[in-house]
């Protein structure tokens, strides 16, 4: 795609999962792909070697989104080897499930440095060094609204992050940088199925109007679309990508 000639984006938590499916398809859009990982630095040079075999570019890059100073190391890293950035996604994510009175500090504590601090500082990252007409897509969740029990802290973590999508669209409208967030159902992966007995996957699975859990590629698509050419004229929207479920 011409529109995406020495364009970049970094994809944090894209070594696996949701992450690796949306690294693989911003790079076969024509991105140069910063992968971030926390752990698993195997999956995440192999990634980068599929990627590279497929006559893409992809850096992996060690980061622990809790630690203060990984936003701009992301960024300096992009910067040293592709020359600028063009594509913030706010994939990274933690997600353990508990009522809420049963919920300690510490579970409290990992959700918010994560899925909030962690989002935080790439925003506000992003919002001093993407280049002008760049895109940045957050993760919030389908259990906003619907708010299931056992959700409580995740969930009230993703309400966080769709309220500063909103704002911050609104703060970086008249630089052309788009900021949307995608919220997806349920998706067939690790952090998804962790913890799940076979009938709270069925019965969520019967939620879904096409009678299957999401895939990756399915949330990969939306992602696509909003960091693309095409998306520019969505802005400050979240996309429940969840097949009818919500």
């Amino acid at each position: 795609m011409a529109e995406l000639l020495n364009r970049t984006a970094i994809v944090t938590g894209g070594s696996r999962g949701i992450g690796a499916a949306i690294s693989r398809r911003l790079a076969a859009d024509g991105f140069s792909v910063v992968i971030n990982y926390a752990r698993g630095r195997d999956a995440a040079e192999a990634l980068v070697a599929e990627i590279a075999a497929a006559g893409g570019r992809a850096l992996a890059v060690q980061a622990d989104l809790t630690d203060r100073a990984a936003a701009s190391a992301l960024f300096d890293a992009a910067e040293a080897e592709f020359g600028g950035v063009d594509v913030l996604v706010n994939n990274a994510g933690v997600m353990t499930l508990s009522p809420l009175a049963k919920a300690d500090d510490a579970l409290f504590e990992a959700h918010v440095a994560v899925n909030l601090g962690g989002v935080f500082r790439g925003l506000r990252e992003a919002a001093n060094r993407l280049r002008d007409g760049g895109r940045i897509v957050n993760f919030s969740s389908s259990v906003v609204g619907l708010y299931p029990p056992g959700y409580a802290v995740y969930a009230a973590t993703k309400a966080a992050v769709e309220a500063m999508t909103h704002v911050l669209a609104k703060e970086l409208g008249l630089r052309g940088v788009t900021v949307n967030a995608v919220a997806p159902g349920p998706v067939a992966t690790d952090l998804f199925l962790s913890g799940k007995s076979e009938e709270q996957v069925a019965a969520l699975t019967r939620m879904i109007p096409a009678g299957r859990l999401g895939e990756p590629e399915d949330i990969a698509r939306v992602v696509s679309f909003l960091a693309g050419p095409d998306g520019g004229w969505v802005n400050g929207q979240v996309v429940r990508a969840n097949g009818g479920a919500i």
